[in-house]
């Protein structure tokens, strides 16, 4: 039997743990959710991160088993410190300090790829490290731990990555408040990466300097991207694909505007368009990482997915949201 009271861990005899989250994308929204605009996420059902925690005897000390570093924790480089909270946060929260763990990750989300590499970690071992000793992290507490090794990653998370890698259906984000979205039918989607590393920072930058060079004009196109995402939620209610696909391709139209796409990302757009999607887009910060295509159902995704490999596509992954139609 699992709990949710921390108070048990002191108690619990430990056990091996294990958790696993999925990776996540924007619809509709990027960019503009940091001006105060409302954002649409999708999971990425299909890309998943599995964290396994062995409990060890203290004098070992803890120790980390993934592709990017292999070996004690205290001696993990910068680039895993995210992880390093994850276990030794969730061992405060649950009193037990004490404990040693061994954290082994195997990870498909990629990463630079706006796909919540890190938040979809963090989620994952967060929970495992709790299963150790039987515990359920409630939601919120799941939430509140990811967000601080969240903060080590990025410094001020929306909490946005936080949310999307462990909703099972679309995520409506708007002004730090999460609701999920009903759907109507299925919803097919085609994920290609680029093969280019997203470089978010350089694109909210420009985004910044834009609007502060010229307000009123950016401000215009924010509050449109803002509008798309309302018009993509009742889409989703209503199970019309044909008009999500059109707020995409306008989504898209206003990011380019705001010179945050790049030649990879418009080339594979226009490749995904040429195979019938009925919308395609950049995904998350933009400058490189991935697009986002909805296809009409598994076989129309899978000529997409190979239309966009053949343009240049570094990896195509195809999800699926809501009932089948």
């Amino acid at each position: 039997m699992t709990s949710n009271h921390p108070a048990e861990a002191r108690t619990a005899t430990p056990r091996v743990g294990s958790s696993s989250s999925h990776g996540k994308t924007i619809l509709i929204g990027e960019h503009a959710v940091v001006y105060g605009e409302p954002a649409l996420v999708l999971p990425v059902n299909d890309v998943r991160v599995t964290a396994t925690v062995t409990p060890t005897p203290r004098a070992t000390g803890h120790g980390l088993t993934s592709t990017v570093h292999t070996g004690p924790l205290d001696l993990a480089p910068a680039a895993v410190m995210p992880t390093v909270t994850a276990v030794t946060a969730t061992l405060r929260w649950l009193g037990a300090e004490d404990q040693h763990v061994h954290v082994r990750v195997d990870s498909d989300v990629p990463t630079a790829r706006g796909m919540g590499s890190s938040a979809a970690v963090a989620a994952a071992v967060t929970a495992a490290v709790a299963d150790v000793f039987g515990v359920t992290l409630d939601a919120e507490t799941h939430h509140e731990l990811i967000q601080e090794c969240e903060r080590v990653a990025h410094g001020r998370p929306s909490g946005l990555d936080a949310r999307g890698v462990v909703a099972d259906v679309p995520v409506w984000f708007e002004g730090g408040h999460v609701e999920p979205v009903e759907l109507s039918g299925e919803f097919v989607f085609v994920v290609a990466d680029t093969g280019v590393p997203g470089h978010t920072r350089q694109a909210v930058t420009a985004v910044r300097e834009a609007h502060d060079r010229d307000p009123r004009a950016v401000d215009a196109l924010l509050a449109r991207l803002g509008d798309l995402a309302r018009q993509a939620r009742g889409t989703l209610v209503d199970g019309d694909a044909q008009a999500l696909g059109a707020t995409m391709d306008a989504a898209h139209g206003l990011l380019a505007t705001l010179d945050v796409s790049s030649d990879d990302l418009d080339r594979l757009v226009a490749a995904a368009r040429r195979a019938g999607a009925l919308g395609a887009k950049l995904t998350g910060g933009g400058r490189g990482g991935c697009l986002l295509a909805l296809a009409t159902d598994g076989e129309h995704a899978d000529r997409i997915a190979a239309a966009l490999r053949d343009a240049g596509a570094a990896a195509t992954w195809t999800t699926r949201i809501g009932d089948r139609a």
